[in-house]
């Protein structure tokens, strides 16, 4: 019997892995499956840069457009909803398509989670708004105090990480680092992994133009539109919190444009430095 096997494409974002997962994914009759973790949300159609209509007529595609901003979605809740989709797709295919950049999504799904509790809400919201009151530096100092382990491994930049580490510890008395147990998942399929990546100077003009083109095709009204929405973690996302400072007066239109030109660059650079161990499976596209 073949063995059943999930073909990973992934890499940084602007770097095409829309085309190149299609085109796979026609030579072997199967779906795409996105593991991405922001083209999943509907209401972000624009500044996500998902597959285009005509893209989405070509090939199924799945966990695009999904779910919506005001849903409570974790790299835990897609681990467990990939993995039975996978289940179910395997038993009509032998090869299946997976293409994303989200560096934790496709961790998640290859390697698995460790076994967190489930979120405390009521708590959770009073973390965000004693960010909003307080600022990052007083959690991440309560963070360092309850918990040194944390601080020094996680991002320390990215508030959701904070608060997720902080929740968990004050809601079981157990230091967030002590569910880490780092201990890999097995799969019942084989993954092959593309890596598929650009010379920095051709990545970087590729994120500038799609930034333009994504102004061009009405990212602002889609921002103007999410306002409301903008505390939800979905909405802490290149392309939509530097245009929420536009509108709060704190930059130009022409300023947030830039930044949104050079946050998504700086992205990608972390995205490649996160994937740097995935050498062997790197595929460098050319114009």
């Amino acid at each position: 019997m073949q063995e059943k096997e999930l073909i990973l494409i992934f890499g940084p974002t602007a770097v095409g892995k829309t085309d190149y997962s299609i085109e796979m994914a026609k030579e072997y009759g199967s779906p795409v499956i996105s593991c991405d973790s922001r083209q999943i949300f509907k209401e972000m159609k624009i500044g996500t840069a998902p597959p285009s209509e005509e893209q989405l007529r070509q090939v199924k595609h799945y966990f695009i457009f999904s779910h919506s901003v005001t849903d409570y979605y974790t790299a835990g809740k897609y681990e467990l909803e990939a993995l039975a989709l996978l289940e179910e797709l395997f038993k009509t295919h032998d090869h299946l398509v997976m293409c994303g950049g989200s560096g934790l999504y496709i961790d998640a799904l290859c390697n698995g989670l460790d076994d967190f509790p489930e979120a405390d809400q009521t708590l959770r919201a009073e973390l965000m708004r004693r960010l909003q009151e307080e600022g990052i530096e007083s959690l991440r100092m309560e963070l360092k105090m309850l918990d040194p382990e944390s601080y020094e491994s996680i991002d320390l930049a990215n508030h959701q990480r904070i608060v997720r580490a902080l929740e968990v510890t004050l809601m079981t008395g157990r230091k967030f680092s002590s569910f880490k147990t780092q201990v890999r998942k097995q799969r019942p399929f084989r993954i092959r992994k593309i890596y598929l990546d650009r010379e920095r100077e051709e990545l970087y003009d590729r994120i500038n133009r799609r930034v333009d083109i994504m102004m061009a095709d009405g990212l602002l009204a889609e921002a103007e539109s999410l306002l409301c929405y903008r505390h939800m973690p979905a909405l802490n996302t290149v392309g939509y919190k530097e245009l929420f400072a536009y509108f709060d007066g704190n930059v130009s239109l022409e300023e947030a444009v830039e930044l949104i030109k050079r946050n998504s660059r700086r992205y990608a650079k972390r995205q490649q430095t996160w994937w740097r161990k995935e050498e062997e499976n790197r595929v460098l596209l050319v114009p």
